[in-house]
């Protein structure tokens, strides 16, 4: 259980802070950079989700609840390396069955959908629209993950990088099952304003 009865430590005035393992590393560390830009992911949906919230858009809701909760699993995940050492506790860790419902979730949204003739644009519904920016920050975090993945002697579980890859992909499906129910896609109009 989390037990938040301070909010300032001053720990971190000099620009540092620890991970789950207690272990202390600069602020701008490529892996708190990373779930720090998974955070921002779960800030951003919270964003979308303040446009869901419509007897319409329930079903969307409820998917998007899900997603910020297991945004955290992932933050904990990225925040607590797995070296090998035995930490006293099971660190949390996403599970493959986190990317199947996600799964799922984009199979059944995007089965009302007809086929994309061309590239969207980030609009229509606001929902749509703030979906978009939760797909594009979500891919940042993806790329943050995989190089964390390539520096020597660091680690991002095969899970967790699936379900991030997984994650765009849903936020792109939804944005487009938002906007069938309004406005309807943005679409790309090639060389439009030459």
């Amino acid at each position: 259980m989390v037990v938040l009865n301070r909010i300032y430590t001053r720990t971190g005035d000099k620009g540092e802070t620890a991970l789950g393992s207690g272990e202390r590393v600069a602020k701008n560390d490529l892996r708190i950079e990373a779930y720090g830009t998974v955070d921002e992911t779960n800030a951003t949906v919270g964003i979308a989700r303040l446009h869901t919230g419509t007897a319409d858009l329930a079903r969307l809701d409820a998917m998007l609840a899900r997603i910020q909760n297991d945004l955290f699993d992932l933050g904990a995940d990225l925040c607590v390396p797995d070296t090998g050492r035995d930490l006293g506790y099971e660190p949390l860790r996403i599970v493959p069955a986190q990317t199947a419902r996600l799964e799922a979730e984009i199979d059944e949204l995007n089965a009302a959908l007809e086929p994309l003739r061309s590239f969207v644009l980030p609009g229509g519904h606001p929902a749509a629209a703030h979906l978009h920016l939760s797909r594009t920050v979500s891919r940042r975090a993806e790329r943050l993950m995989v190089a964390l993945s390539r520096e020597p002697g660091q680690s991002v579980s095969e899970p967790a990088l699936t379900f991030i890859n997984r994650l765009s992909d849903f936020f792109f499906v939804a944005s487009r099952w938002v906007n069938a129910r309004g406005p309807g896609d943005v679409l790309w109009v090639k060389g439009a304003n030459r």
